[in-house]
């Protein structure tokens, strides 16, 4: 395997390939003055590391007659530009996959397109922001390799087992992200139509019974304060969250709060999160104020044109004209008309005075909508139970575009006015305060003191350390949520934090630690259809053929079921790529109907021919993927 990359993913990637799916890692860096610093856990246990392997490797050696298996290794090259001759010398010509998580969309394009040209063969995992271009890429590619290698429609070759992924991290971890912010709201995986919809849920009173829903994803750990280990990491001991457990870890787990799986469905394409042509909705042109005196105004005219009619008998139209003339001041004075109706024209004629500002104001208003449709909008009087979110970068953009969806109020703070995220918040309409978090008056002007939750999302620990603690000293009881790279140092973080504010909820999240495990099970062949945080541990979601899997072919749904590595929670009987049925059910004797069938009996067989979405653990689904590679391989 060969990952290139510039920034955290990297790091992340490459050891999430050596250390959980144990596979030979080259790992392209750039040279040691312009490489971003590698991830604690990744210092600080590289020796328990090798020692692991070495021990390991020891251990095949004496159980298979001295012929021990390859042990993982990594191997670092630093190259300042990957061209054609880098890709060569790290192997790109005989790698099984090649992973580009650069920062840079064109960098990746650029060494993918080279790439595919050395290799046809080769499995290649891209990082790319842009999703359009991401489709078109990866069609580009894989006709390249087809016709390249003769598998194409008019070719006569083997079918070729190269295949392209375009990946965005920022896509994999703004849902687990916006969730994470959110009292109440559900954990919801959704990709190519599949809905995963999951709920934490804290533990029952006295005397309740919890909703055990469709199953238990995972139970989180036995104490709310302070985590065993490191924040509910995968080093957090028995007390710590545990994933996937069985019925009886479940009926044993009392005061435990849990992850339950509410949901397995196929939807329509969701619709997009924002309207073209930058025009603001109607309600938007004016302020509650003065559509509040408009409304007053109507009122007004209405009232007078119906004492027209009681004071002079008048038809209503003819009323109502007469009124509206008196309004707009038009010379016809009731000289000699009665003492009623002298009144309402006078009546008339001050209500009028009163509309002309009022219509003023309207049109100077509207003007000034469409002007500041293309600015940015400061927070309005009075907000509260908003989010306020920390940087408009990747991250953050696709995190406010996701609250959007889910109709959260939000609050953006942003330094760089060219920051990417700024066009978003134009066209989506919300508030933005420009300036450094840091600075004294920022978070003030955000409405912190009355917010519901903080998202800290800039690409700086330090600041978005700074923020939430000084969001904290507003508001003690603020609901946090930090992006934090380093693990040991999210751990200290988190711990100091949750000790100073004990009934405040606080969470740090690592944006490459949630997506790493997708790019890698993509460089295994597999695609990962979405991950869940509980805790600091993932949760993945996938669909994998049964053919080929001695632990699914020929098993029951029960007899499949392995605690802490996999469950198989869906089965689509639909031919791949066809149309996808939403809540089918199982038909007569079990047998599957066409489509998605989320409510299988335990009794039920898996076939050769069945695609089942199953939970797993990351080292639950790389036994799956790489045992199944292995057994290739030798055989």
């Amino acid at each position: 395997m060969v990952v290139c990359g510039d920034d955290g993913l990297a790091h992340r990637l490459a050891a999430e390939l050596r250390g959980v799916y144990g596979e030979q890692v080259t790992l392209v860096v750039p040279p040691s003055g312009r490489r971003v610093r590698q991830p604690v856990v990744g210092r600080a246990r590289a020796a328990s590391a090798a020692l692991f392997d070495r021990v390991s490797a020891a251990v095949n050696r004496a159980g298979t007659g001295g012929v021990a298996e390859p042990a993982a290794t990594e191997q670092v090259v630093e190259a300042a530009e990957l061209t054609e001759a880098v890709l060569t010398e790290v192997g790109a010509d005989r790698a099984a996959a090649l992973a580009l998580v650069y920062d840079d969309d064109e960098t990746n394009i650029r060494a993918a397109l080279t790439a595919r040209r050395i290799n046809p063969r080769l499995r290649l995992v891209l990082r790319l922001y842009n999703r359009r271009l991401g489709q078109h890429i990866e069609e580009l590619l894989d006709q390249t390799a087809a016709v390249a290698s003769g598998t194409g429609p008019d070719g006569g070759g083997s079918r070729l087992d190269a295949s392209t992924t375009v990946l965005s991290d920022a896509d994999t971890a703004a849902p687990a992200l916006a969730a994470t912010a959110l009292v109440g709201t559900s954990k919801v995986v959704q990709t190519e139509g599949l809905v995963l919809r999951a709920v934490e849920r804290q533990p029952p009173g006295p005397g309740e019974v919890a909703d055990p829903g469709l199953c238990t994803l995972a139970l989180l750990s036995a104490t709310s304060n302070d985590p065993a280990g490191a924040d509910g990491s995968e080093s957090s001991g028995e007390h710590g969250p545990q994933l996937l457990p069985d019925e009886m870890a479940v009926a044993s787990a009392t005061g435990r709060g849990t992850v339950v799986l509410e949901q397995v469905s196929y939807s329509g394409p969701s619709l997009s999160s924002g309207r073209g042509g930058g025009v603001p909705p109607f309600a938007s042109l004016f302020s509650r104020r003065l559509r509040w005196s408009l409304a007053g105004l109507v009122g007004c005219v209405l009232a007078l044109a119906v004492a027209f009619i009681f004071v002079t008998g008048e038809h209503p139209l003819y009323a109502t004209y007469v009124t509206l003339l008196d309004l707009f001041g038009i010379n016809d004075p009731a000289y000699h008309a009665s003492t009623g109706r002298q009144v309402l024209q006078l009546l008339s004629g001050l209500v009028g005075l009163l509309l002309l500002p009022v219509l003023l104001a309207a049109v100077l208003e509207a003007l000034g909508t469409f002007r500041s449709a293309s600015t940015l909008r400061k927070p309005p009087r009075g907000l509260g139970g908003h989010v306020v979110l920390l940087g408009l970068g990747k991250i953050g953009t696709r995190v406010l575009t996701r609250l959007r969806e889910l109709h959260i109020p939000v609050v953006c703070v942003e330094s760089d006015p060219e920051a990417r995220g700024m066009a978003t918040a134009r066209r989506l309409r919300v508030p933005v305060v420009l300036g450094d978090v840091t600075q004294e008056g920022v978070l003030e002007a955000a409405k912190i003191h009355r917010a519901h939750a903080l998202l800290a999302l800039t690409s700086a620990d330090t600041t978005n350390l700074e923020a939430s603690l000084y969001a904290r000293s507003v508001r003690p009881d603020l609901r946090v949520v930090l992006r934090l790279y380093d693990d040991d140092f999210a751990t200290a973080v988190y711990r100091t934090m949750r000790a100073a504010h004990p009934f405040a909820l606080t969470r740090s999240r690592s944006v490459s630690h949630l997506a790493a495990p997708a790019f890698a099970g993509a460089m295994m062949g597999r695609q990962i259809l979405g991950a869940i945080p509980v805790e600091r541990r993932v949760l993945l979601f996938a669909e994998v053929e049964v053919a080929g899997h001695p632990q699914l072919e020929g098993r029951t749904v029960a007899e499949a079921f392995r605690a802490g590595a996999w469950r198989v929670l869906a089965l689509n009987t639909a031919p791949p790529g066809g149309r996808r049925d939403e809540g089918e059910t199982v038909g007569e004797e079990g047998a599957p109907a066409s489509g998605l069938v989320w409510d299988l009996p335990p009794t039920y067989v898996l076939g050769a021919g069945d695609r089942v979405v199953l939970a797993a653990t990351r080292r639950g689904l790389a036994e799956l993927l790489g045992r199944r590679r292995r057994e290739r391989a030798g055989a």
